[in-house]
């Protein structure tokens, strides 16, 4: 294989394994952007990023500019001189001066079918909207957001359960190989050059607290898809007694639906909670109180003293 160099830019576990994979396949690593130590934790301890950790372990130069447009940090970019940029969740977006830089452009590894699921939570979206497949795509950016032209993909498929994280775990092993492979066709002229087709384009956008609410009026198997779509991060959630109470884990079971309201929970027991949808009904294995662990729905109905009959909102 032609030995490429690269600079990497990248910053949470996602992106990880691409750049590991980059120096196992022996590119010439100029140097790795990553986001700014953040606050973390109950005691705000300045904290690297998992792509930085990751850096320093391969003695590779690491550079955390606040801002990528700063004239400074773009010089100290060009004067690295590296033959393709590799972007993967990077965390902001690249100026145009930037996406020009590099001869063989800027390849950023994305976590859908583009050009499905274009944005910050593809994952988080597919397994939310149900989707029976998902995968990685790479592609030649542009001042888009996610519009580039596709150089590879490969698909997998998303198991009825699976979570978001379980899904995001094999991403991202995926999302070295397809890397791999997309160096390698850069570095000997044959990567495919193939345009998005726009009017297929659908959107993943940032998750907000109005997402996270289980609408118990939903179908089941809507309110199933969000609560392992949200798992591990940020978690759905719903209010028993006026106070929070996250689902981690459910299941849709079949059930004579009956003529009570959406949410009302019709048995509660050692194996969880049933709670009516809007079409059918959800039982719940695992949640988590307010400002408590999280545990096995059995332990919250009988720590919290949940009954049959009590309506969740």
């Amino acid at each position: 294989m032609s030995r490429l160099r690269v600079v990497f830019m990248g910053t949470p576990d996602f992106a990880v394994p691409c750049l590991d994979r980059l120096v196992a396949d022996g590119h010439e690593v100029a140097a790795v952007v990553t986001q700014p130590d953040r606050p973390k934790g109950r005691g705000q301890k300045l904290t690297p990023s998992p792509v930085k950790e990751a850096a320093l372990g391969h003695g590779l130069a690491v550079m955390q500019p606040e801002k990528i447009r700063a004239a400074e940090f773009q010089a100290q970019l060009a004067a690295l001189a590296p033959a393709v940029i590799v972007v993967v969740a990077f965390g902001q977006f690249l100026p145009k001066a930037m996406l020009e830089l590099p001869p063989l452009g800027c390849v950023n590894v994305h976590a859908s079918l583009l050009p499905r699921y274009r944005g910050a939570a593809p994952i988080h979206w597919a397994v939310m909207n149900g989707e029976s497949s998902t995968g990685v795509t790479t592609m030649l950016m542009d001042t888009g957001m996610d519009t580039g032209d596709m150089i590879l993909k490969a698909e997998v498929a998303i198991g009825p359960n699976e979570t978001t994280g379980e899904v995001h775990d094999r991403l991202k092993e995926l999302g070295a190989t397809v890397l791999s492979a997309t160096l390698a066709r850069l570095a000997d002229g044959t990567a495919p050059r193939m345009p998005q087709d726009g009017a297929a384009a659908s959107y993943a956008p940032l998750l907000t607290r109005a997402v996270e609410r289980i609408d118990w009026g939903r179908p089941a198997a809507a309110v199933h898809n969000l609560v392992r779509g949200l798992s591990p991060w940020p978690g759905a959630y719903c209010l028993h007694a006026g106070r929070t109470l996250k689902v981690w884990r459910s299941e849709v079971v079949a059930t004579e639906r009956g003529s009570g309201r959406p949410g009302r929970v019709i048995a509660a027991g050692d194996a969880g909670a049933v709670v009516l949808a809007g079409d059918g009904a959800v039982r719940l294995t695992e949640v988590q109180p307010e400002n408590r662990r999280r545990m096995g729905m059995d332990e919250y109905i009988r720590g919290y003293g949940l009954t049959v009959g009590e309506t969740l909102e």
